[in-house]
């Protein structure tokens, strides 16, 4: 089974059983599940999580009890600016200046009250935690395949920011955890916890993309001022 054919089923499989959530459809997303919350408090609850003073995390809808948790317990959150088409393409969260993390977290507010920074202004990242469309309990994931997650981790090893001891993580529901084996390339970021709301599996280890895969960002690098940068 290809990635996008893996991804139609997931996504089927989470609308049918009634599992997915706002925003609907699930499809063509990282999709939003029953439990997300329950997920979260079981990350909250790892070591990994606990070491963790800084936090990288995706955008989307499932990981918003992530950020806030991020945010609540005293951690700088960053979150990219879409498709990085920015110089400075993070946003900073500093949780002392944050006055309303509920609308902080969200993606518009998170523009509206996120510091926006690059790479060289930030500090390095204990956790990365990104969301899936499906991973595997060895922890290989699939997004919903522009493949930013993997090329924002990519940027910033190429800032030295993370390397292969930084922690990464994603929050799933069970029907998102699958048995085939995914095809994986030296871009992909693996996950160390995949986390679902009923257990917090113990994954991948190291092999961590080394920094950009040039024939892999492709056309992009025009796209993006922090390719264009580093090219």
């Amino acid at each position: 089974m290809d990635k996008q054919a893996l991804r139609e089923r997931v996504w089927d499989e989470l609308e049918d059983s009634g599992e997915a959530r706002f925003p609907f459809p699930p499809h063509g997303r990282i999709p939003n599940f029953a439990g997300a919350s329950e997920a979260a408090d079981r990350l909250v609850d790892s070591e990994a999580w606990q070491a963790a003073e800084t936090v990288k995390a995706n955008p989307d809808a499932p990981q918003l009890p992530v950020r806030r948790a991020a945010l609540r317990q005293g951690k700088t959150l960053y979150m990219a600016v879409p498709r990085l088409r920015d110089e400075n393409c993070f946003l900073e969260l500093d949780p002392e200046d944050v006055e309303d993390i509920q609308h902080a977290t969200t993606v518009g507010g998170s523009a509206e009250a996120g510091v926006a920074v690059g790479p060289e202004e930030m500090p390095e990242i204990d956790l990365v935690v990104s969301g899936s469309v499906a991973v595997t309990e060895a922890g290989e994931r699939v997004g919903k395949g522009e493949g930013y997650s993997d090329l924002e981790f990519a940027v910033l090893r190429e800032f030295g920011l993370v390397d292969d001891s930084t922690a990464t993580a994603t929050t799933v529901h069970e029907m998102q955890i699958v048995d085939e084996d995914i095809e994986t390339g030296a871009h992909d970021v693996p996950m160390e916890l995949v986390v679902t709301p009923e257990r917090t599996i113990e994954a991948a280890t190291g092999g961590k993309p080394s920094g950009i895969d040039w024939e892999q960002a492709g056309e992009r690098v025009e796209e993006i001022p922090v390719l264009d940068q580093l090219r």
